[in-house]
């Protein structure tokens, strides 16, 4: 009778060994978003030709060369270099939003009083409408917003 106590003691208290204690959620939640690095995304916008390639640099690389190129000869047939013939390179603050769309923001130095700078807005809006479909970027499996500024080249005729 004694084992029979002993056995049952013992199978009572060894059952609070197999205990798992379950996670706080909001714990794992904390825990989980400070580990996600906000400022960099896992796949970086892109376009169907760059989606070949299996490398990210590579694939990095190839949207943004495509991108300037495609920009550039767009502007290549405007009046910018024309109007502003001392303007050679301008900064494009390029935002890809999760739905694809494209927005284009001329950057210009805060003094700068040199360039009518609702033109220069108003000459890329109308120019770079027609692009190639963009992906946007990918974080954690969601498309996300982007936002990077591209130094492009106007060129002279």
């Amino acid at each position: 009778m004694k084992r029979i106590v002993v056995l049952l003691a013992f199978a009572l208290t060894s059952c609070s060994y197999f205990e798992k204690q379950v996670p706080n959620e909001q714990e794992l939640l904390q825990k989980e978003l400070k580990a996600i690095n906000w400022n960099q995304v896992d796949e970086y916008p892109s376009i169907a030709e760059c989606e070949k390639l299996t490398d990210a640099t590579q694939r990095k690389q190839c949207f943004f060369e495509f991108l300037s190129s495609t920009i550039q000869q767009k502007l290549d047939t405007d009046t910018l270099s024309v109007l502003y013939p001392e303007l050679d390179t301008i900064e494009v603050k390029i935002t890809v939003n999760p739905d694809a769309t494209l927005v284009f923001e001329p950057q210009f130095p805060q003094d700068s009083t040199a360039y009518d700078k609702e033109k220069i807005d108003s000459i890329l809006r109308v120019r770079l409408t027609d692009l190639p479909k963009i992906n946007p970027a990918i974080k954690r499996g969601i498309p996300v917003k982007t936002q990077f500024i591209l130094p492009v080249i106007i060129r002279g005729e």
